[in-house]
């Protein structure tokens, strides 16, 4: 006779329902607390030369209305202003304010006048672990947030920036990646933990490296946006050239004692700028600044800091087979 399961006998438990429950409970308790202060953003402007509107999503990061985006969703050409319309989920729509962007980082900040959702919070990403949830939220059409899950896969990336104009966009340091797909319209949304924190800023995916998504760190974000607030613009010293990443010969790097087989090599100097002042010209190899090996344009650019603005340096370069040093006085990059 044939073993019939009696109709009340429950089926044997899924070992694997507590760990989805937790996880699936730690993307809505982050989306719960992070959505009302996420808006979508439609700007107005000049690029190109012609009359333009995009749109992105950005983030309330201070009670009195400031908010963050890429600078990329907001960027203009010409005088005046963009004209920026943020709507939040709940319908309300407000007018918005261009403060300052930072194209090197990919970011600006925006002010909104007459919305109540809640600020967010920064979290420290200097503590951010491989492996860890992290959660793309954006706003793309206004009516509601849209979400992706997933880890951090790599810390400490490093992203080229919009560049504008037909130039080329600086590097962005301290760049997050993760697996959390970032939907079309989420550029400037925030990046979030399980505790709702931000902790980067969604800027851009690789096309043709699918789920990849990059996000400006949140250390990074506080720091540009404490500067734009403070000065309406991020300050950088300036040295007043145009160069390009080299290779060093093998004979050349030993002969030289030097680690670093990458230089930058100077092909062109601004006229009265602080280069041309130090004597700097087209073809200098540019090894050192202030005894700090210069492996490259984009490292030439992070030692170019606001630190360094009015101060003398010394640069050691190679011309003609021959090392030369000179000294040249920094000035503030103008924008």
């Amino acid at each position: 006779m044939g073993f019939i399961m009696p109709l009340d006998t429950a089926p044997p438990p899924n070992p694997d329902a507590a760990l989805f429950d937790a996880y699936s409970q730690s993307v809505v308790n982050a989306v719960d607390r992070v959505a009302p202060s996420v808006a979508h953003l439609r700007v107005r402007g000049k690029r190109q030369g012609r009359e333009q509107e995009g749109s992105g999503s950005g983030f309330l990061f201070t009670p009195d209305g400031y908010m963050i985006t890429n600078s990329h969703v907001v960027h203009h050409e010409g005088h005046g202003a963009p004209t920026i319309r943020a709507t939040f989920p709940d319908g309300a729509e407000f007018p918005a304010y261009l403060v300052g962007d930072d194209p090197d980082t990919d970011l600006a900040v925006i002010q909104v006048h007459g919305s109540a959702s809640p600020a967010l919070a920064f979290a420290d990403s200097s503590a951010l672990k491989v492996g860890q949830l992290a959660v793309a939220v954006g706003n793309p059409l206004g009516f509601e947030c849209t979400v992706t899950a997933g880890v951090i896969s790599a810390l400490g990336r490093s992203l080229r920036g919009q560049g504008y104009n037909g130039q080329a966009g600086r590097q962005i340091d301290d760049v997050l990646q993760t697996d959390a797909a970032l939907n079309p319209g989420n550029s400037g949304g925030p990046l979030v933990d399980s505790k709702g924190g931000v902790i980067g800023v969604n800027t851009a995916t690789i096309l043709g490296a699918q789920g990849l998504c990059f996000a400006v760190s949140a250390n990074t974000a506080l720091f540009v946006a404490t500067q734009i607030l403070l000065h309406g613009t991020v300050r950088r010293s300036h040295l007043g050239l145009a160069a390009q990443t080299t290779g060093i010969p093998r004979r050349i790097v030993r002969a030289l004692g030097r680690g670093p087989e990458t230089a930058a090599r100077i092909f062109k100097v601004e006229t009265g700028g602080p280069a041309d002042k130090a004597g700097l010209m087209s073809g200098d190899l540019l090894l050192t600044l202030d005894e700090h090996p210069i492996t490259g344009v984009d490292h030439l650019h992070r030692l170019l800091g606001a630190e360094r603005i009015g101060h003398g340096v010394a640069l050691t370069v190679l011309r003609h087979g021959k090392l030369v040093t000179v000294n040249a006085t920094l000035t503030e990059r103008p924008h």
